[in-house]
Order: C-alpha cells, then sequence, then structure tokens
C-alpha cells in the first residue's frame, strides 16, 4: 500500500507544480507588461508644446522625489538599439549636479545631450544642437544653465580682473564673453549668476534665430527654451521661449 500511493502522490506534485509554473507565468506575463510598454510608453510628443510638457513633468517629479525612471530597462534598450527618436535636445553645463537625464526623469533615448563649460558654443557644439531637429524632427531644444555655475564665475573673474585661464579654458572664457558684458551693463546683487542667466538667453536667441533653426521655429516644428536650474530646490525654472 505504501508503495502503491506514490504514483498518486507523484501525479499529485506534478499536477501541483504545472498549476505553480501556469500561475508563475501569468505572473510574469503580467508583469513583463509595463516594462515592455515602458519601451515606448507614450511615443515622441509631435509638438514642441508637447515635449516641453513632458519634460517639465519628468522635472515636477525629480523635485518632488515622485520619480517614474522610465525608458531604463532592457526592454527599452532593444526597442532604441536600431533607431532614435529622442523629443529633446539639451545644451547643458559639464557641471556634475546637473544631469539632464535624471533632473528631467527621462531615459535611454528620451534626449540628445551636449555639454559644455557653462553652454559655451561653437561650430561643432552648435552643429550638435541643430543635429535632432534636422536629422530626425526633434521638436524641442533647451539651453540649460544653472545656479552657482563654476564656468561662469572662473570666466567672470577672468574677464573682470584681466587674468587669462591656462589652456584651452580661455575658450571658454571667450565664448562668454557676451554674456559678461550683459551683467555688467545690468548690474546686480550677483553678477555671477546674472552672467549665467545671460549665457542661457543669448545662447537660445542665437540658436533660435540662426539660417538652419530659424526656419523650424518659424513654422512652429521646433521651439528653442532658455532654462535655469537651481541646484537647491532641483527645479527648472524657464526664462524665455516657452513653447505655447
Amino acid at each position: 500500500m505504501h508503495r502503491a500511493g506514490h504514483p498518486d502522490r507523484r501525479a499529485l506534485l506534478f499536477g501541483g507544480l504545472v498549476v505553480t509554473t501556469v500561475a508563475l507565468a501569468g505572473c510574469s506575463s503580467t508583469s513583463a507588461a509595463p516594462s515592455a510598454t515602458s519601451a515606448s510608453p507614450e511615443g515622441r510628443p509631435a509638438s514642441p508644446a508637447a515635449a516641453f510638457a513632458r519634460l517639465m513633468d519628468g522635472n515636477k517629479r525629480w523635485v518632488s522625489g515622485d520619480l517614474q525612471h522610465p525608458d531604463r530597462d532592457p526592454n527599452r534598450r532593444q526597442f532604441v538599439a536600431e533607431g532614435q527618436e529622442p523629443f529633446g535636445a539639451i545644451l547643458s553645463c559639464i557641471d556634475s549636479r546637473v544631469p539632464p537625464e535624471l533632473l528631467f526623469d527621462t531615459g535611454l533615448g528620451d534626449l540628445y545631450v551636449m555639454r559644455t563649460g557653462g553652454e559655451a558654443v561653437g561650430p561643432v557644439v552648435t552643429g550638435s544642437v541643430e543635429y535632432g531637429p534636422m536629422t530626425s524632427g526633434t521638436p524641442l531644444i533647451v539651453v540649460l544653465g544653472h545656479q552657482r555655475c563654476g564656468a561662469v564665475e572662473a570666466a567672470y573673474k577672468s574677464i573682470r580682473d584681466g587674468n587669462p585661464l591656462p589652456g584651452n579654458l580661455e575658450a571658454i572664457v571667450k565664448a562668454l564673453r557676451p554674456a559678461y558684458e550683459q551683467a555688467v551693463r545690468e548690474g546686480g546683487a550677483d553678477p555671477v549668476d546674472s552672467m549665467a542667466r545671460a549665457q542661457v538667453t543669448l545662447t537660445a536667441a542665437d540658436l533660435r534665430s540662426n539660417q538652419d533653426l530659424a526656419p523650424l521655429v518659424r513654422k512652429g516644428a521646433l521651439a528653442v527654451v532658455g532654462a535655469y536650474y537651481s541646484l537647491d530646490t532641483g527645479k527648472v525654472e524657464v526664462l524665455a521661449g516657452a513653447p505655447s
């Protein structure tokens, strides 16, 4: 009797394993769905206003700590492996405290990102910013300055005191001189902060009006926004060019 009972018990155990496996498979497929969906949760925004709204919604999550961490899984990696359609291009500072992908709560394939000291620009940088809008219809450019910018402060002191910076750092100083001159004209209690903001607005205006991007801006296919990031709060403040 004891031996005869073994097949029935094995059958019961096997049946239980099958049921458990099916149940786990069901749970697995259910839990995988959001991950697969995250490969392209909403699709690329079709307009500058929609792209800007998505970017700023991400910053609100960053400020509050209610992060979604979208587009950051193996499914997303596979989804963008053969091609990309970023919805924004960000020109920001090299500062380690200002990573655009994090402070806008975005992920893989969402943004083109260019980072230079004090958002200094030149032909290669400008060409890199132009790449998305001109080759794949990216509808949004954001020039992002920030609080307590070391590059801006160094350039400000260099110009004010007439002391050139060493090596290629002087190229950054040269690129930031128009912002220095504007900050001096405007005055204010914090000239370095005024210079950081001036650099953003001047750079955004130059991009908005350049011969290759201006036609896209005029027909409403592109917005060029100037913005400023607070290291203290994590909030992005719009300075100019927000699409309506």
